[in-house]
């Protein structure tokens, strides 16, 4: 198979649909298929071999710096994309990009599969759009429906694009690579040089300090257990983001390391000693998984895909989204009972090692095939 990635995120950009489009790559590396991607370009970047990456160029989004939006360039992509004569175009995102791609995809008549991984008609909600949140919704199913095949990270949001008329979803992108992400690489310096003492907690927060990320319930919880525990818990962000300079005005004792990359944030995960994580619009909440590989408890929203892969009382605590007290309460909680934080962290890292990767990386190549067969039987049916 040839095979065709087009996205609006990717290296070095640090986030679940990057870490989704680099998994990709690699899986389809390791079957022998011939991959390209199509990404934009960033002011840092990390350009690939020249041959199997078309770099778009692209500007900052005025209200968020760290987004890029990519200027048109449909006939530069086309040619590109025509050189390398994929059998299928995947678009993993609904930005400028992903626009490009699927706009080239049906007007050459390939297989299209694409992803639903941004859950962006709440996140219209935060930013004072609920009333775009239909329209929001009739673009995101148009953009959607001419797909052989939608790829979505969890079994509520599938659910939720199938009520609203999508009938090819199939769920993938669930699990975290469990030997990048290991509790064995806990670091006791990186401790020590962030100024953990050794018998006090490292809690984690690991995303982007925005609004969609429930961040003001957030800031209030961990204001909350911060005067409860006092030196007995340390607090840090992993991320960056709009909100980050009012984070750390309001929380000079949090500290701030900004975006990460992959192995520098496993080393940090697993240094740490609990993640929190109050966002109510994951699709998926590949964070929490990650963090669970590493061996932590998660304190959780009770929402979105958070609900599939934390459980109260086993891995950690799903808290209602906008109870900051609950979230302050279950930290303190587990900085408080060292015992309890070893058990749930344990049982965090076996749920992880339980899900198998192998199994649904088997399952990505399985899906591009019937997709590509879907269109050769379509195409024989109008031939006859």
């Amino acid at each position: 198979m040839r095979i065709a990635l087009v996205t609006d995120t990717y290296t070095p950009q640090v986030n679940g649909v990057t870490t989704i489009v680099r998994r990709v790559v690699e899986v389809l590396g390791r079957a022998r298929q011939d991959v390209v991607v199509v990404a934009p370009e960033y002011p840092v970047s990390q350009p690939g071999t020249a041959d199997v990456e078309l770099r778009v160029p692209s500007v900052a989004f005025p209200l968020y710096p760290a987004l890029r939006l990519s200027l048109p360039q449909p006939r530069r992509v086309a040619l590109f994309l025509d050189a390398f004569r994929p059998d299928l175009v995947h678009v993993m995102t609904e930005g400028p990009v992903g626009l490009i791609g699927r706009q080239y995809t049906l007007r050459r008549g390939l297989p299209l599969v694409t992803s639903y991984h941004t859950d962006f008609p709440q996140h219209s909600r935060y930013y004072g759009l609920g009333t775009l949140e239909a329209a929001i919704w009739h673009w995101l199913i148009w953009f959607h429906h001419p797909a052989a095949l939608t790829h979505t990270p969890g079994a509520f949001v599938k659910a939720e694009l199938e009520r609203r008329g999508l009938t090819r979803v199939r769920v993938w992108g669930r699990t975290a690579d469990t030997a990048q992400f290991d509790h064995r690489k806990r670091d006791v310096a990186l401790r020590r040089r962030l100024g953990v003492p050794d018998a006090a907690a490292l809690v984690l927060y690991v995303g982007r300090i925005a609004k969609e990320k429930n961040i003001e319930v957030l800031a209030e919880a961990w204001t909350r257990a911060h005067a409860e525990l006092g030196g007995r818990a340390v607090f840090l962000f992993a991320g960056d983001g709009p909100l980050a300079r009012r984070c750390a005005r309001e929380m000079p004792w949090a500290i701030q390391l900004g975006f990460m990359d992959v192995s520098t944030l496993a080393v940090l995960y697993a240094s740490a000693d609990l993640c929190v994580l109050p966002s109510r619009t994951e699709t998926c909440g590949l964070v929490a998984v990650e963090a669970m590989a590493s061996g932590l408890p998660v304190i959780a929203a009770d929402a979105g895909g958070f609900r599939e892969s934390v459980t109260t009382w086993t891995n950690g605590f799903l808290i209602p989204p906008d109870d900051a007290r609950g979230f302050a309460s279950a930290i303190s909680q587990l900085v408080l009972d060292p015992d309890l934080r070893q058990r749930m962290g344990a049982e965090a890292r076996l749920a992880a090692v339980m899900a198998d990767r192998g199994e649904e990386d088997e399952r990505l190549l399985s899906d591009y095939a019937a997709a590509l067969g879907r269109r050769t039987e379509e195409s024989q049916w109008r031939a006859a």
